[in-house]
C-alpha cells in the first residue's frame, strides 16, 4: 500500500482544496491529511481561521479521498510524521516548492502540486470583505 501524506489548515474549505486532496490521492492509496490546530495557526502562522479545528476535521473526513486526519502541532514535526505513518509519498502546494526536500533524506518521494489558480481562501476573505 503506498501512503501519501499533506498538511494543511483547510478553512474556508473549497474546490481548490479539493482538487489538491484529489490529486494527492491519485499518487497512492492512502492518504494522510495533517490538519493545523487553532493553536499553531494563531501562534506559528498568524492566521485566524473561521472555523475550528474540529470542525475543519470534519469537513475532511467526510472527503472521499482522506483516509485520516491528524493535527499538525508545530513545524518540527514533518520529520517524524513520515516515519509514524509510514510515508512514502510527502504532498504540498507549488508554492512550498523546495521547502520540504530535506524529506528525501527520510526515504520518502516528495511532490509539489501545482495550485488551482483561480481560488484561495486568501482570495475569499478579500472578496467577502469588499
Amino acid at each position: 500500500m503506498k501512503r501519501v501524506i499533506t498538511y494543511g489548515t483547510f478553512d474556508l474549505l473549497h474546490y481548490g482544496h479539493i482538487n489538491i486532496l484529489r490529486r494527492a490521492k491519485e499518487l497512492g492509496d492512502y492518504l494522510v491529511v495533517v490538519l493545523s490546530t487553532d493553536e499553531f495557526n494563531w501562534n506559528e502562522k498568524q492566521k485566524k481561521c473561521y472555523f475550528t479545528y474540529e470542525q475543519r476535521k470534519m469537513l475532511l473526513e467526510a472527503i472521499r479521498y482522506v483516509d485520516l486526519v491528524v493535527p499538525e502541532e508545530n513545524w518540527e514535526q514533518k520529520r517524524t510524521d513520515v516515519h509514524k505513518y509510514d510515508i512514502d509519498t510527502f504532498v504540498m502546494g507549488d508554492d512550498w516548492v523546495g521547502k520540504f526536500d530535506f524529506l528525501k533524506e527520510e526515504g520518502v518521494e516528495v511532490v509539489y502540486l501545482p495550485r488551482t489558480p483561480e481560488i484561495s481562501t486568501t482570495q475569499i476573505k478579500k472578496d467577502l470583505n469588499k
